[in-house]
């Protein structure tokens, strides 16, 4: 069964985006865990469905239009919550619907029919062309060299912001580029499992990694692997079953993520006993 899956170029590059994708994810998530900013990174998401729409309506691979689009919405509901004082809950419902509005209309403007969008909307891991592989490649060495160059500073402002900012931290820069880091990583997903489910593939696997780990390194290199796993069995399910890779992937995910609660759970009333 395996060689027969791995002779389709297809689904190597399947696997290989699902490979290089965990990466991002799993150094990101831990950060959308950790500092439990999950409703910003759906927000970021969500807006970028404007950029698929503009890169469509211009004639663009839609993942050129989402990398702008994504950084601009980081930005924007960043800054609108630190500097302008408006509710993080209300830049992101704003920005959400006005993204999708964007994208909407940039779709009807074009004429014709637009068959490839759906996957962009709820993925299809299946259609990435070699091309995205580079693309997604270089966003991952970009996001990894960032983490690492700023590794303290990041570790400072997920835990204790307002201690950071008294240390000396430049902590709202450093919080707009951990946005800027979160709308590149929605880009690397989008293909994976799309803009509506990529929030849960940010967060399911560093939530449990998070139960397992005692170093926030330690859980990033745990979150990559669950990620990674998360996909791996998730694209070799869909293509047993003839069902969607994406929408796959996020139920192998959801149903680990309750296992670990339960162990969790079982664990905490056997040590109770």
């Amino acid at each position: 069964m395996l060689q027969e899956i791995f002779a389709l170029e297809f689904m190597r590059n399947a696997l290989l985006a699902a490979l290089l994708s965990s990466i991002a994810c799993g150094i990101i998530g831990t950060y959308v865990v950790v500092k439990k900013i999950g409703f910003i990174s759906g927000g970021i998401a969500h807006t970028a469905f404007g950029g698929i729409g503009l890169g469509y309506y211009l004639g663009v691979n839609p993942l050129l239009g989402v990398i702008p689009f994504s950084l601009a919405a980081a930005l924007a509901i960043g800054m609108l919550s630190k500097k302008a004082k408006v509710a993080e809950d209300t830049a992101i419902g704003t920005l959400w619907a006005v993204g999708m509005a964007v994208g909407v209309i940039c779709i009807g403007l074009k004429p014709g029919y637009a068959p490839d969008l759906f996957s962009y909307l709820f993925g299809n891991i299946l259609t990435v062309p070699s091309s995205d592989l580079w693309m997604i490649m270089l966003l991952d060495l970009l996001i990894i060299s960032v983490v690492w160059l700023l590794s303290k500073e990041f570790l400072a402002i997920s835990f204790d912001e307002e201690y950071a900012a008294v240390s000396g931290l430049k902590t709202t820069a450093l919080y707009l580029l951990m946005l800027c880091l979160i709308a590149l990583t929605v880009v690397v997903m989008v293909r994976v499992v799309g803009i509506v489910m990529v929030i849960a593939l940010l967060t399911i696997p560093a939530a449990i990694a998070r139960m397992l780990s005692r170093s926030l390194l330690g859980m990033m290199i745990q979150s990559v692997v669950f990620s990674a796993l998360f996909s791996v069995c998730g694209l070799w399910l869909s293509f047993l079953f003839d069902v969607a890779s994406g929408a796959t992937i996020i139920l192998v995910a959801g149903f680990a993520f309750l296992l670990a609660q339960v162990w969790r759970l079982v664990s905490v009333f056997l040590r109770a006993r």
